[in-house]
């Protein structure tokens, strides 16, 4: 696909907390990452406001397994609570993603450089990210490292379908949707032989709006800035 990009994701823990578990103050993972998990992480590896990341796929390589642990939150109104937060442990994924102008910010048309920006994603695989990679939750880090999606054997290489459940797909921005509020995309995935492969968010049909929210303006000034920097980076990374 065009403008894609391949790697591995991996850690020793992952938190991708599922809504439902929050209200009592524990958090229970999800099975496997959602659709916006993952563009998160996307974006930890290059993010501009000119684009728009997608991601396509996901390969589960690793089996599915879970670990619970005493969590004493931080309570900065004082108290000592102890919670239970239960963990994917010793996740290992293959990622398949692409990018796309943001056609919901006309105002960066300069920067629709397409051989650029791909050039900078995969170079950005190649040194682990631009920012930290988080498994759904701050204390659970992550690595990335480039890929041949489909390489390689999986534990779930041969399981037919399985089947996850009403699941989060996703969030909807402002600057993402021309509309000027969020709101929370919900779907059914599927892992067929280990791959989920995601609906576009386009294509998400429950979709509930949570609050009105503006978008961010970004004046030219700031965005000539930000890419200058962006081309000092590159060059101390080689």
């Amino acid at each position: 696909m065009r403008n894609s990009v391949e790697f591995e994701l991996f850690g020793s823990y992952a938190l991708f907390t599922d809504p439902l578990t929050k209200l009592g103050g524990e958090k229970m993972t999800y099975h496997v990452p959602t659709y916006q998990a993952l563009k998160g992480i996307v974006e930890s590896i290059y993010w501009k406001p000119s684009l728009l990341m997608v991601v396509d796929e996901l390969r589960v390589l690793n089996p599915i397994k879970m670990e619970s642990k005493g969590i004493r939150p931080i309570e900065y109104g004082g108290g000592n609570t102890l919670a239970n937060y239960t963990y994917l442990k010793d996740v290992r994924y293959q990622v398949k993603a692409h990018f796309m102008f943001n056609p919901y910010r006309p105002d960066l048309a300069s920067d629709h450089n397409e051989h650029k920006h791909h050039n900078i994603l995969k170079r950005s695989v190649k040194s682990g990210g631009r920012r930290d990679i988080f498994l759904g939750t701050r204390e659970c880090q992550g690595y990335v490292e480039p890929c041949e999606f489909g390489s390689g054997k999986g534990f779930y290489d041969n399981s037919q379908e399985v089947h996850f459940g009403t699941m989060v797909h996703g969030i909807n921005y402002p600057d993402e949707t021309g509309r000027n509020q969020m709101e929370v995309r919900l779907w059914n995935p599927i892992m067929t032989d280990g791959i989920i492969k995601f609906i576009s968010p386009n294509d998400c049909t429950q979709v509930r709006k949570l609050f009105n929210y503006q978008t961010k303006i970004f004046n030219q000034s700031n965005f000539e800035y930000v890419d200058k920097l962006y081309e000092k980076l590159e060059v101390k990374d080689e």
